[in-house]
Order: C-alpha cells, then sequence, then structure tokens
C-alpha cells in the first residue's frame, strides 16, 4: 500500500523567480540577438526549478525559437558555475544522447548558453505512466551510451558524502520510528553506487521535457557524476511515488532496475531521505519560494517508501 504524504505542495512550472530578458545587460542582449541571428521579440521565462539564473524560450523576429540560460559571473557566481559546468557537459554528450545540444557558449563576464530548443512540454503532474515511461526509456539510453563517462567526472560516491551529514539533524528533530536502522543503511551507499556511468543526478519532473512523438529530452546537465547505471532510474521513481503510481512494480519490470538488489534500492533511498529531512528545514531562499516544501515532500515519500519495503 502505497503510504506517502498528499499532493505535490509546489506548483508546477511556477517554482523559480529567475531574471528577466528585460533586465540582462543591454550589450548582453545585443549579443545574445546576434547569436541568434535576428531580434529578439518575446521572452518566455521558463519558471521551473529552483534557480534564478536568467533561463528564456526566445522568440525571434524571424520565428525562429531559441533555448537561453544566462548568470552573472559576479552577482549570481554559483549559478555562473553551475552554467559552465553545464555547458561543458553538454558538450561532451554524443548526439545520440536524448539531451537539448548546445549550440554555443559565452564565458565571461557573463555566463551564457545557447541551447537547441525543443518544441515539447514538462511530464504531467500528477505523473502519468506513459510520461514515466518515456523518462525511462531516456535514462535507459544514457546509460547505454553514456558507460564509461566520455568525460573526467567526479564519483556518486564521493560527491555524496555530505548527505549522510543530514542523519544528525533527522535524529535531532524528527520522531520517528527505525532511524538509527535507516541511517546505518545509508552509511552502506558506497557498497552499491559506484560504477563509470555518467549518471545525472538531478532527473525530476521539471529537467524532463516530451516532445509531441512521446520521446522524452533530459535537460540541465549541471553536475553529473560517475556511478552505477540505475542510479538515476531510481530517484526519478521518487515523484511518480509521491503521486501515487505503483513505482514497485516498475522497479520489477524496467531494464536497469529489476536486477538491482533490494537492499540497495533501500540503502540509496536512505540516503537521499536523510538529505531531503534535514535539507527542507534550512532558510527558504527568496528566489525559489517552494524549495523547501519540495525537499520536505521528497523527504517524507522516501522515507515512507523505504518503511513500507522494510515493513517499518
Amino acid at each position: 500500500m502505497n503510504r506517502s504524504p498528499g499532493a505535490y505542495p509546489a506548483p508546477p512550472g511556477a517554482t523559480s523567480r529567475r531574471l528577466e530578458w528585460a533586465f540582462l545587460p543591454p550589450h548582453l542582449r545585443a549579443y545574445v540577438e546576434r547569436r541568434c541571428g535576428s531580434p529578439v521579440v518575446e521572452a518566455i521565462s521558463q519558471t521551473s526549478g529552483f534557480t534564478p539564473g536568467f533561463a528564456s524560450v526566445l522568440v525571434c523576429e524571424d520565428g525562429s525559437r531559441h533555448f537561453v540560460k544566462a548568470a552573472s559571473v559576479k552577482a549570481q557566481r554559483l549559478f555562473a558555475e553551475s552554467y559552465r559546468e553545464e555547458g561543458r557537459k553538454l558538450a561532451a554528450l554524443p548526439a545520440s544522447v536524448p539531451a537539448p545540444r548546445l549550440l554555443w557558449m559565452l564565458d565571461d563576464d557573463w555566463v551564457v548558453l545557447g541551447i537547441e530548443h525543443v518544441e515539447a512540454r514538462p511530464p504531467r503532474r500528477p505523473w502519468r505512466p506513459k510520461d514515466l515511461d518515456a523518462t525511462l526509456d531516456a535514462l535507459e539510453v544514457v546509460a547505454d551510451e553514456l558507460t564509461p563517462a566520455p568525460l573526467r567526472l567526479d564519483t556518486f560516491v564521493g560527491e555524496f558524502a555530505s548527505f549522510l551529514d543530514g542523519w544528525e539533524h533527522v535524529r535531532a528533530t524528527r520522531d520517528l520510528p527505525h532511524l538509527d536502522d535507516a541511517e546505518a543503511l545509508a552509511r552502506r551507499y558506497a557498497e552499491v553506487c559506484h560504477g563509470d556511468t555518467l549518471v545525472h543526478t538531478d532527473i525530476r519532473a521539471d529537467n524532463v521535457l516530451v516532445d509531441g512523438s512521446g520521446k522524452a529530452w533530459l535537460v540541465d546537465w549541471n553536475w553529473p557524476v560517475a556511478g552505477a547505471p540505475w542510479l538515476d532510474s531510481l530517484v526519478t521513481l521518487i515523484g511518480p511515488r509521491g503521486d501515487g503510481l505503483d513505482v514497485d512494480a516498475v522497479l520489477a519490470s524496467r531494464r536497469l532496475l529489476k536486477d538491482v538488489p533490494a537492499e540497495a534500492v533501500d540503502i540509496v533511498l536512505a540516503l537521499v531521505t536523510g538529505y531531503f529531512l534535514s535539507a527542507c528545514d534550512q532558510p527558504v531562499p527568496p528566489t525559489s519560494p517552494y524549495l523547501r516544501d519540495h525537499q520536505r515532500w521528497q523527504g517524507e515519500v522516501c522515507w515512507d517508501w523505504l518503511a513500507e519495503r522494510r515493513g517499518w
């Protein structure tokens, strides 16, 4: 039985307060228009996600559409670094990977990415089986095409070690049974997460697009790591689980997931549970008013799923 929390608490497609086209410096707008090849007549801000950098579909006078992301190196240093990394990762992806292509990049006082525009929509919320299948199909292609990873990456084991730090806060603030057992599971994550596949690490509804043919495209390649090929597929199931889909049936049927030991699944669920249930209690960023609600919901979904699987 799915004991997950109620409806997703954030408004899909309206979770971030982003820079708008009109507020970019005039010299930067002129540069972008030169790269697009035509004056911009409309900028459709993409207000999904949880970061404040500029991210808009630019409609040009000649009818063309372009997806452009930008962040100021001085005023938005962390997000500029994130976009710089995304540009590096996108440039290394083979054409066979279902990701929009990087067309051009500026790295100066602003980091700007010109990315292929894909006419598509995000998965509908609550998640529908067809959109989930398309997303998991795309992740199977990623695992096939990006093993081994095509560029040097940090490891999942190294990058996600900090997730263990959240358990001290969870134990101090949550009155839940079996916290000792859950933390002990999480601390075994290095046993099961190692690998040489490029793992996206951030697949959720706002980082997926589904086009008119039903194909899923994966976006926001900021922080991939090297790890086990099934990790993205498993973490993708958190949102659908919270929306009421039978994700245990999905676990038993998908190529990347069906042979993963149940204990390994529980270890990763315990790892991300500790992170989400601690991160959600941090202050709310003014540019991302729904971030903590999102993290709290994700943490509660993971805890309920883990507790159900373990018989707690």
